[in-house]
C-alpha cells in the first residue's frame, strides 16, 4: 500500500471553502525555487509559527527526510529565536523613542552560529518574522535573505509563510466548528 504523503494529508482535511489553499499548499511543496532544505525548514519554520499541533507534525513528517537533524534544529531555532525577537523588535517599533538606541540585552547566539548555512537560517527567520507581524525584523532579514538568495526566494518564503498559517487557520476553525 503506498503511503499517503503528509502534505496529501493536510489537504485532505482543508474544506473546500479553503481550496485555493490546498492548491497552494501542492504548488509550493513542489517549488524548485528554493533547494530542498531551504524549501523543507521554510515550511517548517513556518508551520511552528502558524502554532497548529497538526500542521506542525504532518509538516515535519513531510520534508524530515529532506532535512538533517542539524537542519530540522536551525529551524525550530530560527521559529523559538524569532518568537522572542519578533515580540521584542515590535515593542521596540510601537514604543519608539529612546530603545530603538538601547542595547536589548537578550541572548542571541543562535543567529550568529545556526548549524546550517546563514542563509537558509535567514530565509527561516524571515517566514517567522512574516507570520509574526514584526516589521523590524521583516525588513532586516528581507534584505539578507534578498541579497544572498535573490527577490525569488524571498517571495516564495512569504508565500509559503501566508499559505502555512492560513491552512493552519483554516483547519483549526474548521475543527472548532465540528465539535
Amino acid at each position: 500500500m503506498e503511503k499517503v504523503m503528509s502534505i496529501d494529508a493536510l489537504k485532505d482535511r482543508i474544506p473546500d471553502y479553503a481550496k485555493d489553499l490546498r492548491l497552494n499548499l501542492g504548488s509550493l511543496a513542489s517549488d524548485i525555487s528554493l533547494t530542498p532544505q531551504q524549501l523543507g525548514g521554510t515550511f517548517v519554520a513556518s508551520a511552528l509559527a502558524a502554532r497548529n499541533d497538526d500542521v506542525t507534525r504532518e509538516i515535519v513528517a513531510q520534508f524530515r527526510d529532506v532535512l538533517s537533524e542539524q537542519a530540522l534544529t536551525a529551524a525550530q531555532s530560527a521559529n523559538a529565536i524569532m518568537g522572542m525577537n519578533n515580540i521584542y523588535y515590535r515593542f521596540v517599533h510601537m514604543a519608539g523613542g529612546e530603545y530603538a538606541k538601547m542595547p536589548a540585552q537578550l541572548r542571541m547566539s543562535v543567529i550568529g552560529n545556526p548549524g546550517v548555512d546563514k542563509a537558509d537560517f535567514e530565509l527561516w527567520c524571515l517566514a517567522v518574522s512574516i507570520i509574526n507581524g514584526c516589521d523590524l525584523c521583516v525588513t532586516s532579514h528581507e534584505k539578507i535573505v534578498r541579497d544572498a538568495l535573490g527577490a525569488a526566494a524571498v517571495q516564495t518564503a512569504a508565500r509559503i509563510a501566508a499559505t502555512v498559517h492560513a491552512v493552519a487557520v483554516a483547519l483549526q476553525g474548521a475543527d472548532a466548528l465540528q465539535g
